[in-house]
């Protein structure tokens, strides 16, 4: 499907420039509203994250879906992950995301979820696409939607994430260090792992609508790794801006990124005989998680860049259990959509069931070199089908002669092209990339 507005995570951009503007975000209620209108009586949640521009975005989706006769019920600041859950509970007709991601505060975006608690499909993205298009119109006055808040949000998400370990389970003795990135999980995250027993020092947990990502949380690991380290601890937990990516620290201060996070999970599931089929991943997933799984015997494919898709691909296949290198991680035994919560503690439940540390858990399995460029572009070039690019991957690739892969993709959230190359050398792996970045730039102008 070719899309006008939407990405391919929602609709995103800097905050003031077309489409994140509030006059956008009001007609884009509307069209919402409209578009599950369609089925009679309609409720929509929205939830944000932490970011100043979320206020006066949520008022202009919430006066749009009334003025289309949408009951509109508000959760404030929420992860991602869980509005799908809640949406999914209040049995309501669509979930709606106020939120960038791991984007600085100046950025923001709108995602969907379904009433099933999953992205919306196509047929849904492309009615709102040919609403916005319409002129905007409003119910009779009788009709226009309501709007309510539910206060005991939070409270509800903390204990459907603690329902995904076992009852009685404890983590008495274990020293944890969260960074919450100043995000969507500043308050429900500390208190999920508190409450199952850990010891938590908490970081950038103090949101001033500024300072989301800065410097911290999942996309900044500096502070955490320091922390870890003075803080003689377990291990150290970052979450993104609105909490459905999650990376590691060890107790030695390294990181553990999306890759290793999955292949714990996968192996603990695998090893109780609950693994239901195998595991998907993306194209950007390291070649060392592939080789991993193929020793354990654990089926594994790689679909697109970004979580919908690898969603697709589980549902396509019936399987469970996927995520990307970033951090997204799908346990669909537990929830609908990538949540960094419960995947930290999926983790650390194959950590007690071991009874060994992160670290320990990880020792023998080995990654092959990867480096990651990414490369601004401004206006509508396409630096990935430009005939230099191709050819100079070609190249490259061919340079490597079956020992290494080259990857060159635009991000579907941000105006970047993203330069991998993967390989057995990692001198070659660097010198590689920098040399097809520098061709991604030449053409970028």
């Amino acid at each position: 499907m070719s899309r006008k507005y939407f990405g391919t995570d929602g609709i995103r951009g800097h905050v003031g420039q077309f489409p994140i503007t509030p006059d956008f975000m009001l007609k884009l209620g509307w069209a919402a509203g409209m578009a599950f209108r369609k089925k009679g009586s309609c409720k929509i949640l929205i939830g944000k994250d932490t970011r100043i521009s979320g206020y006066m975005f949520e008022s202009a989706l919430e006066a749009g879906l009334s003025a289309a006769g949408a009951d509109v019920m508000l959760l404030g600041p929420m992860p991602t992950p869980a509005i799908a859950y809640l949406t999914r509970t209040f049995h309501a007709d669509a979930g709606i995301v106020i939120s960038a991601s791991h984007n600085p505060h100046y950025d923001n975006g709108i995602k969907f979820f379904s009433g099933q608690g999953t992205k919306l499909p196509d047929d849904i993205e492309a009615m709102i696409e040919e609403l916005l298009d319409q002129p905007m119109t409003v119910v009779d006055s009788a009709d226009l939607g309501k709007v309510s808040r539910i206060n005991d949000a939070a409270g509800r998400y903390i204990e459907f994430c603690k329902s995904s370990v076992p009852a009685g389970t404890d983590f008495a003795g274990l020293k944890l260090v969260i960074d919450c990135a100043h995000g969507a999980a500043y308050k429900v995250a500390p208190s999920v792992f508190r409450e199952l027993g850990a010891q938590v020092t908490t970081l950038s947990a103090q949101p001033n609508g500024l300072n989301i990502n800065d410097d911290c949380g999942s996309t900044h690991l500096g502070a955490l790794q320091a922390a870890v380290l003075n803080q003689q601890a377990d291990l150290g937990i970052a979450f993104d801006g609105d909490a459905d990516r999650v990376l590691m620290v060890d107790r030695h201060g390294q990181i553990v990124d999306g890759d290793d996070l999955l292949f714990l999970i996968a192996r603990d599931l695998h090893l109780r005989g609950k693994l239901h089929g195998g595991v998907v991943g993306t194209l950007m997933s390291n070649l060392g998680l592939e080789l991993a799984f193929k020793d354990l015997g654990i089926p594994f494919v790689r679909a697109k860049v970004g979580d919908r898709y690898v969603m697709s691909e589980l549902l396509a296949r019936d399987w469970q259990l996927g995520g990307e290198s970033s951090g997204h991680i799908v346990c669909c035994h537990f929830t609908t959509t990538g949540d960094a919560i419960i995947a930290a503690l999926q983790v650390l439940m194959a950590l007690k069931r071991s009874g060994v540390s992160l670290d320990e858990a990880l020792q023998g399995r080995s990654k092959c070199p990867q480096v990651l460029i990414n490369v601004r572009f401004k206006g509508d070039v396409d630096p990935v089908a430009h005939p230099s690019v191709v050819q100079a991957c070609e190249e490259v690739t061919a340079k490597m002669a079956g020992r290494g892969r080259v990857l060159l993709r635009k991000s579907g959230t941000e105006p970047l092209v993203r330069v991998m190359v993967e390989g057995d050398d990692a001198a070659l792996v660097q010198r590689y990339a920098e040399d097809l970045s520098k061709v991604v730039i030449a053409v970028c102008g």
